[in-house]
């Protein structure tokens, strides 16, 4: 007898996100674990590649954890005025297969390659209007500085200020 609240992920399930992550303009695409947004722990998948842009964020309100199942990402943490305290690498198989970002820190993921992804859990229920405070000292998404400003990314150290 099968059981019919088990929820299962597979590699075909990642390798379509990939898919779909490679289609998008944003590169980078999500599958909802959790029901809805009322939900008290979101959880789900995001695939992003090389070129997918998270802009610079913090969460007032919730921490946020995950876990790299494919490939690898660095995860860049900034001050109030956007100078670089630290950078993680995280990955599959390294060292640091996760991370989790307290509660109000400025942060951001760079993909080392297409098809990275991590399973993302945080708190819920998820309100949009709460849910990321976006850095005035990054670019916004869209933005013709983006691919400058994700070049300075990938490679800023500790005590770096943001530019673009």
């Amino acid at each position: 007898m099968e059981d019919k609240t088990m929820k299962l992920f597979s590699g075909a399930l990642l390798d379509e996100l990939s898919a779909k992550a490679t289609a998008s303009p944003r590169g980078r695409a999500n599958h909802n674990i959790h029901a809805g947004a009322d939900d008290p722990v979101q959880r789900f998948f995001v695939v992003a590649n090389r070129q997918s842009y998270f802009r610079p964020h913090r969460h007032r309100t919730k921490s946020e954890l995950a876990l790299v199942v494919r490939g690898g990402f660095d995860v860049v943490t900034f001050d109030e005025s956007g100078c670089v305290l630290a950078r993680y690498i995280i990955g599959a198989g390294g060292e640091h297969l996760g991370y989790e970002t307290p509660r109000a820190t400025w942060h951001t993921l760079i993909a080392h390659a297409d098809g990275s992804t991590f399973l993302e859990i945080k708190e819920g229920p998820y309100d949009q209007a709460t849910a990321a405070e976006f850095a005035p000292w990054a670019p916004p998404e869209g933005d013709a500085r983006v691919p400058q400003f994700l070049e300075w990314l990938r490679t800023a150290q500790a005590g770096a200020s943001a530019r673009y």
